[in-house]
């Protein structure tokens, strides 16, 4: 049987159920106000044709009341908006059930970009040991991060997962129950949650999905192109950021961080427990059945705080000969099932996940000097006392050979304190769960080549005086410190000290490469094409100095934070980028929705696998001609200075401030840390975070990070009558071409109806058309560009899906931007009404839980 058009699949297995289960869904009693189901649909409609006819929000609300609500008091019409948003929100999380039960079926399991299809096209283009060298060194990491863009809490979180079964199954009556269940539990959080809520919250997909998505990848690619054997490389791994991502978050401590390493490896030593568990019901054969039992008592006692002898070393031999007697003596019964165990310990020993540490240089530098000052201060050799006025180069040289021990009760500031200990902490770590559990130091905003050598120089100082077994890694984030990258890392490479410490870590350094500030900073294009030939320079010189260099991506949900389709871009990196790992951030509804389910892990961990080997297998040359870049170049360079006039507009700042959603983000309670960097009484752009800079723009439906400059440059090219120029680009490189329908995401995610009413506004309306021009300029060229008649043409199921999305959160961001307005207007007013405006700020701040939701890559 041929099979359908996936737009056909996710019709009927999505669309259709999602209105079926919805309906069931409407009827459901969650409050002893009545007819609340029945009145939402009314709304909705009210919403769609009142933006079709150009009304604006508020009168969009006050219509559906006068004509369905008109002897509601004032007071019942607010209570009645919040009951809208309670309903909404819910309606998100059942087709995101949907959506994730109807998986499998929409996507092709076994198509391209499958461990299936690239086995199956290697064996036929006879490149099996090709791929198989290949895997023997590409590994994949993808590092979870507790960025704050999803709220649900842990309660909601099993809700769903049991929701995605029923509906899996079909289940009427238990699905019916569980949307019960759903509307009564509550959906935002009172507190902030501490960095161990976020870690804990994190673990469960390790526990619940990584542990078995990962273990099956493994088995298949040993087993299908290894044949049986041992591979040495565990090909893919996770990283970890909640409790150690310190920068910009006061509340992530060093106990924290140990809290986190401990919970770590309690929760994958009680996975081993479970299957431990499962094959002594199997293993119950001479020789076996003892040896199992034993395993299983002492992972127990582990998992209870009692003493026990067993380590990884240990456990995994013993596993191993048990393994080996089975093939001896019992015909090889249960051996795949071993095997499958010994291989998830080899992927996740006593460890889980890496735990990254990461910091802002800036404070790095304030504890680094707070540190000398102190040691200088008590007499102590290790630093001359005219260390702070050497040049940059003398103190990077007398850093590098830098010995001793820092007596940290020297130290008297807290802050600084705190950082130390975390560099203990690290030591820790390393001695209980192994050095893999914690060997990575990220610098965020690492500018100079003294910002790595300070750290480089603290970690010896505080923790590691016999050998440093970390790995530093700078973030280069900005535009002008992606430009400056290359030489700071060869300054690094030809310094004997960080040289020979790189030999030790078997000459591999990574860097990190921010995607989220740099298009907060540069724009989208610009950002993208920065980091393109920062890598490009970056390969050069590690490869001069015989480096291999890791790039470690740090990547949000959506394209203005290098999100959208990641796996078609590293598919279209060319050769002068260095390949040999993949390592990206993944964070909030981006790990519920790519990673959330079995299913979804599987398939999205594949494609990422498929997506590096594709550029090493293929004879396809994805170098960028030379007149290429030359156009690529041009672009970056036009949308940059677009985007820098806007960013330079003086409404820039105050538009977001007043305007949309950004002072809200900090009430939410949604992440654990602040919501801006500095402490100025003011908004200050430098101290904004990309997530609410990048969210807020997401709420007002007008996605500027997304496609703002880019317009502007197809533009020229139009006007100069070369547009067959960026055409030839587009069908030419890749990498062009995912940008470009990423950025149709973006476009096809804005809504502009939404905020027209802006554009009559005395001080903002000029700036509103600023935006609005872009974005019809943009849409209309990239359709040009592409030959498409309609956005995201060549992804219908992908368009359909946020078609449906952007349709069920309609009232909603109709309520929020009706709050908005009322805000607006009682602050102008001579006598300000303080809880009305309360109210009014509750319900913007409700209503962006579930638009954050719906989007899932909003921010």
């Amino acid at each position: 049987m041929s099979t359908q058009p996936k737009l056909t699949r996710f019709n009927q297995n999505v669309l259709s159920k999602y209105q079926i289960y919805n309906s069931i869904f409407m009827t459901l009693p969650f409050d002893t106000i009545t007819k609340t189901g029945a009145l939402l649909p009314l709304f909705h409609e009210t919403c769609q044709k009142g933006f079709s006819q150009k009304d604006n929000p508020t009168t969009i609300v006050e219509t559906f009341f006068k004509k369905y609500q008109s002897s509601r008091s004032k007071e019942s019409q607010t209570n009645l908006l919040f009951r809208f948003i309670q309903y909404i929100e819910r309606q998100v999380v059942l087709f995101d059930a949907i959506e994730d039960a109807a998986f499998p079926v929409v996507n092709n399991m076994d198509g391209i970009g499958t461990l299936r299809s690239l086995k199956e096209s290697a064996s036929a283009e006879n490149k099996l040991e090709a791929l198989k060298a290949y895997l023997e060194e590409f590994k994949v990491r993808i590092v979870l991060t507790a960025h704050p863009t999803q709220f649900y809490p842990g309660s909601v979180l099993g809700i769903i997962t049991d929701l995605t079964e029923a509906i899996r199954e079909n289940d009427l009556l238990k699905i019916n129950d569980l949307l019960a269940q759903l509307g009564k539990t509550p959906f935002f959080k009172h507190q902030k949650p501490t960095p161990y809520d976020e870690a804990v919250s994190l673990i469960w997909y390790l526990e619940n999905v990584f542990y078995k998505s990962f273990g099956s990848i493994y088995d298949y690619i040993q087993q299908n192109i290894f044949e049986g054997e041992h591979i040495n490389n565990d090909i893919i791994n996770i990283g970890f950021w909640p409790g150690g991502d310190r920068d910009g978050n006061p509340f992530v401590t060093p106990e924290i961080t140990l809290k986190v390493a401990n919970r770590l490896r309690d929760t994958v030593i009680k996975n081993y427990y479970r299957d431990i568990r499962r094959l002594r019901r199997k293993l119950t054969f001479e020789g076996v059945e003892n040896r199992i039992t034993i395993l299983e008592r002492e992972l127990y006692k582990m998992i209870t705080n009692q003493e026990s002898d067993l380590t990884l070393t240990s456990f995994n031999a013993e596993l191993k000969e048990i393994k080996q007697v089975i093939i001896d003596k019992h015909q090889s019964l249960y051996v795949a099932e071993v095997n499958s165990l010994l291989n998830k310990i080899h992927l996740f020993g006593f460890h889980f996940a890496n735990l990254d540490i990461r910091q802002d240089s800036r404070k790095h530098e304030q504890f680094f000097n707070d540190m000398v000052n102190a040691l200088i201060e008590s007499g102590s050799a290790i630093f001359p006392e005219n260390y702070h006025d050497l040049s940059e180069t003398e103190q990077v040289k007398l850093l590098s050979k830098v010995e001793g021990s820092v007596d940290l009760s020297l130290i008297k500031d807290e802050e600084t304190l705190k950082a130390l200990n975390t560099m203990k902490a690290i030591k820790t770590i390393q001695t209980t769960n192994g050095e893999v559990a914690a060997n990575r130091y990220i610098i965020s905003n690492n500018q100079t080549t003294l910002h790595v050598m300070q750290l480089f120089a603290m970690l010896k100082l505080v923790a590691f005086q016999d050998k440093l077994t970390v790995d530093v890694g700078p973030l280069f984030e900005t535009i002008t410190d992606l430009e400056n990258a290359p030489q700071v890392m060869e300054d690094l490479y030809t310094n004997p000290e960080y040289a020979a410490h790189l030999k030790s870590r078997g000459n591999k350094q990574t860097i990190m490469l921010g995607f989220s500030d740099g298009t907060k900073d540069g724009g989208y294009l610009m950002a993208n094409w920065a980091i393109y030939k920062a890598k490009e320079n970056l390969t050069t010189i590690s490869r001069k100095y015989g480096v291999t260099v890791i790039f470690f991506d740090g990547r949000g949900g959506p394209p203005a934070r290098g999100g959208g389709k990641t796996h078609n871009f590293y598919a279209s990196l060319g050769p002068t980028i260095e390949d040999k790992e993949v390592q990206l951030t993944i964070q909030g509804q981006t790990i519920s929705s790519n990673f959330g389910t079995l299913d979804s892990s599987q398939y999205n961990l594949e494609q990422l696998i498929s997506s590096g080997i594709y550029n090493s297998l293929s004879d396809k040359d994805l170098s960028m001609l030379p007149e290429n870049r030359e156009v690529m170049t041009d672009l970056s360079e036009r949308s940059y200075k677009a985007y820098s006039d806007f960013k330079a507009h003086p409404k820039f700042i105050s538009y977001l401030e007043h305007m949309s959603t950004l002072k809200y983000y900090a009430k939410t309670n949604i992440g654990s840390r602040p919501s801006k960097r500095g402490k100025a009484e003011g908004l200050v752009f430098e101290d904004l975070r990309a997530i609410p800079f990048v969210g807020s723009w997401s709420q007002l439906k007008q996605n500027v990070p997304g496609f703002f400059g880019v317009g502007t440059a197809l533009k020229y090219y139009e006007d100069t009558n070369t547009f067959e120029k960026v055409q030839t680009l587009f069908k030419t490189s890749d990498f062009f071409k995912t940008l470009i329908e990423n950025s149709m995401m973006s476009l096809s995610k804005s809504f502009f109806d939404l905020t027209k009413y802006m554009s009559e506004d005395e001080e903002y309306g000029g700036f509103w058309n600023v935006i609005y021009e872009e974005y019809k300029t943009s849409k209309r060229l990239l359709l040009k560009l592409t030959g498409y008649t309609e956005l995201m043409q060549e992804e219908p199921a992908g368009s359909a899906s946020i078609a449906v999305r952007e349709s069920i959160v309609l009232p909603l961001l109709t309520i929020q931007q009706y709050a908005l307005k009322k805000i607006q207007e009682l602050e102008k007013a001579e006598t300000r009404d303080e809880e009305q405006i309360k109210v009014y700020e509750k319900l913007v701040t409700r209503s962006l839980f579930g638009n954050i939701n719906a989007s899932r890559n909003s921010a």
